[in-house]
């Protein structure tokens, strides 16, 4: 017998409990389906229990610039390893405690504990059970990639999925793949007394098309440990270790962090069971406005469809699949301004349109150096660079890149301003405190007047 249901929710994670939101605001008649542990990966292996890790760290490298300040003692600060990952997982714990939230009150009739295989355009079988959907949901997240090759070195190579799990760490490590959590995890184990070789076969990191901003970056960070960038790494095993060789680099480790980016779970969908029509990649084709697969009464969201890995455009993503799931007009709704974050220090940031997207003879480029900047200054982090992309024809804000402190915060209100589509004289016209970081904003702005077609008298005030 065949169970009849309004929507299935293929996954529990971030995608999947927003677009359950959507759909328990006009049917009880679904079901959410999840295969092995509950709570996102976010909560369990992602953003949170990172920035704990990083703030760790962070706290304990503050040491070094103690003397400057005329605070005696630091150099005789120690990390208890085992007791900071005790409190890394504790706090995971909290995170992903405050997820199942979402899931506790479903009886087993809502929530089905299990991995869900397409049966056809509309039908899903999971622990022998076949349930029919009048839409399914895919939310099934994504897995890190290891190398087939290195699948002999199980044992030395710890993927992300695996690294929050661990006690202790090793005395050295290398990172591989510098996205940002490559980075954040790469710069926060040196700070914590671990030896850091980090390896991108890139010469970007953090996904940084700049070549300016990406150029400081390499060099700030690079002073802490050493980057390898632009070659492949391979793996040998020998009597010490895991040697890792990249071009002419060579270094021998305990452990590698496998940090090369995620690949969607869809292999075990049985999707060839279905009308769905996939990319070149392999990802069902979709609207990324609506979320809907085709002209099918399927959608993907979250990290499965890989266009933005990012919790908060999962949870977009979500809410979008679960509101056109329960609705006969398939709605659109505008995407966000796309905004990433990397939290390594300094920050790295990119906001709205970057530069391999922008006509260079259209655009207006406003930078600040952060050397002059008084609050960095006060702060010991005054190494950073604010790129602006603007249009020349009108001041529009388009985009932006920066390696500074707290970027998180500028990318945010700069993100804010792209959204609202003001321009460089209208964003001139808010208030900026002092001392604030955020009046290397304002410098940026500044900088960028004099290379507009378009000029304004007074720009910082506003005639009644």
């Amino acid at each position: 017998m065949t169970r009849e249901v309004d929507v299935a929710i293929l996954g529990a994670g971030s995608a999947g409990l927003f677009a359950m939101s959507m759909v328990k605001r006009e049917t009880d008649n679904f079901v959410l389906i999840n295969g092995g542990e509950l709570g996102t990966t976010c909560a369990r292996v992602g953003c949170m229990p990172s920035k704990v890790l990083i703030q760790v760290a962070e706290d304990f490298h503050r040491k070094s610039i103690f003397d400057r300040e005329g605070i005696d003692g630091g150099e005789a600060l120690t990390l208890d390893v085992p007791a900071s990952m005790e409190h890394v997982q504790d706090l995971r714990d909290v995170f992903v405690d405050r997820t199942l939230g979402a899931t506790d009150n479903l009886d087993e009739a809502h929530l089905i504990d299990g991995y869900a295989r397409f049966i056809s355009n509309d039908t899903v079988e999971v622990n022998g059970e076949q349930i029919r959907a009048k839409s399914i949901i895919i939310a099934t997240g994504s897995t890190p990639i290891v190398p087939a090759a290195w699948q002999s070195f199980a044992d030395d190579i710890i993927t992300t999925d695996e690294f929050f799990e661990l006690e202790d760490l090793p005395a050295s490590m290398a990172v591989i793949g510098l996205g940002s959590i490559g980075l954040e995890i790469g710069q926060s184990l040196h700070r914590m007394g671990v030896s850091v070789t980090a390896v991108d076969q890139l010469n970007n990191i953090a996904k940084l098309d700049d070549d300016k901003v990406n150029e400081l970056a390499v060099a700030t960070i690079g002073k802490e440990f050493p980057l390898w960038l632009g070659e492949a790494a391979s793996l040998e095993k020998t009597a010490d270790g895991i040697q890792v060789t990249a071009g002419e680099n060579k270094a021998v480790v305990e452990k590698v962090l496998a940090s090369l980016g995620r690949k969607p779970n869809l292999e075990n969908l049985n999707l060839e069971a279905t009308d769905i029509v996939l990319d070149e990649r392999g990802i069902p084709v979709y609207d990324p406005l609506t979320m809907k697969v085709g002209d099918l009464p399927i959608y993907i969201a979250g990290d499965v469809n890989v266009d933005r890995p990012l919790l908060h455009e999962a949870g977009h993503e979500g809410r979008v699949a679960g509101y056109n799931a329960v609705h006969s007009d398939t709605a659109r709704f505008k995407r966000k301004v796309l905004m990433a974050i990397t939290f390594c220090d300094p920050n790295i940031a990119t906001v709205g349109a970057q530069l391999d997207e922008l006509n260079s003879d259209e655009i207006a480029i406003g930078e600040i150096q952060f050397a002059p900047v008084g609050r960095a200054l006060i702060i010991g982090k005054n190494r950073g660079l604010l790129r602006l992309y603007v249009k020349k024809s009108d001041g529009l804000l388009l985009g932006a890149s920066m390696c500074c402190v707290k970027a998180e915060h500028l990318a945010h209100l700069i993100t804010w301003s792209i959204e609202n589509e003001m321009t460089v004289f209208d964003m001139l016209k808010m208030p900026f405190y002092h001392p604030v970081i955020e009046e290397a904003l304002q410098a940026a702005l500044y900088n960028v007047l004099g290379q507009l077609d378009i000029k304004h008298d007074m720009v910082e005030l506003r005639r009644l």
